[in-house]
């Protein structure tokens, strides 16, 4: 490879449910912090051995979707805290560098734009920036339906110094498949681009979307990025319908083996991707690959 490529990890929920933690709706993958905190532990050693050069903390889940309203008021903080500091001791424990991201979620539903309440989204976010800044090396606001969602973030992270990386999720119903890529929100892949180089991200991602439609957003992507990285990680879900990501136990594609899926990497790579990872049913299996396959010595 002529470029640096940095890996990511994988999907945290699922890689959770498959080694048998505790996990349910509507928790999702905050119940293992609840429940058994050491099987967080396990899932981040798994995505390390398999050569992730940055591991997400597992956030995601830690809002009031999730826990509700009350759980969220009572323990939030503390929550957030402890994915932070599971994810920190991972990576602290390994043979390398391994950085952490701090997983910021899209506080009132995955996406659903039309849902975004920035006075609602704003004390929540602003709880589990605190928690989790002690634990973090960047910043990973994922899959975002709106640049609106970014905004806020920015807002809310401010200049702690740490790098920001601002991953949207992509339209990828069946009628989007046949048109330019566009966000959840119907927003077009440049403003995501222009958004992201006016609030100072170091990396533009695009997440937990079919790989078919990741492709042709790296390429706008990538005539327009002004010294931006590019990144991209996409999920394992059978087709998907207007709904929220995590608002039901969606099927897995059978065809996205770790041989198959390396071939969707080598096409964004090639592409102009220099960040690549996988997101909701991408397991610790399709890292390896693509570590092996690349021939890429862990950073």
């Amino acid at each position: 490879m002529n470029k640096h490529i940095t890996v990511l990890d994988g999907g945290t929920g699922r890689e959770l449910r498959r080694i048998g933690a505790p996990f349910q709706q509507p928790e999702w993958s905050a119940l293992a912090l609840l429940e058994g905190p050491q099987f967080v532990s396990r899932v981040h050693e798994a995505y390390i051995k398999a050569g992730a050069d940055v591991i997400t903390t597992n956030s995601y889940a830690v809002v009031p979707f999730h826990i509700g309203n009350e759980r969220f008021a009572a323990r939030g903080a503390e929550l957030a805290s402890l994915a932070g500091r599971l994810a920190r001791g991972a990576a602290d424990a390994a043979s390398r560098k391994v950085k952490v991201a701090g997983s910021l979620p899209p506080i009132c539903g995955s996406y659903r734009a039309e849902w975004f309440d920035p006075g609602f989204a704003r004390p929540i976010l602003s709880t589990l920036i605190e928690a989790l800044r002690p634990s973090v090396d960047l910043w990973l606001a994922e899959t975002l339906s709106s640049t609106e969602e970014a905004l806020l973030v920015r807002e809310v992270v401010g200049k702690d110094g740490l790098p920001l990386w601002l991953s949207f999720t992509l339209r990828d119903d069946k009628a989007a498949l046949q048109e330019d890529p566009a966000l959840r929100s119907g927003q077009t892949v440049r403003e995501a681009v222009d958004v992201a180089i006016q609030l100072g991200a170091e990396a533009l991602l695009f997440n937990c979307s079919q790989p078919e439609v990741m492709g042709a957003a790296i390429k706008v992507a990538s005539k327009n990025l002004r010294g931006l990285k590019l990144g991209v990680y996409a999920n394992a879900f059978s087709l998907q319908s207007e709904v929220q990501a995590n608002e039901q136990l969606h099927d897995i594609r059978a065809d996205l083996t770790p041989e198959l899926y390396l071939n969707w990497i080598k096409d964004w790579i090639a592409a102009g991707a220099d960040i690549v990872g996988g997101c909701c049913g991408i397991g610790p299996e399709h890292i390896e690959a693509i570590r092996a396959s690349l021939r890429l010595s862990p950073s």
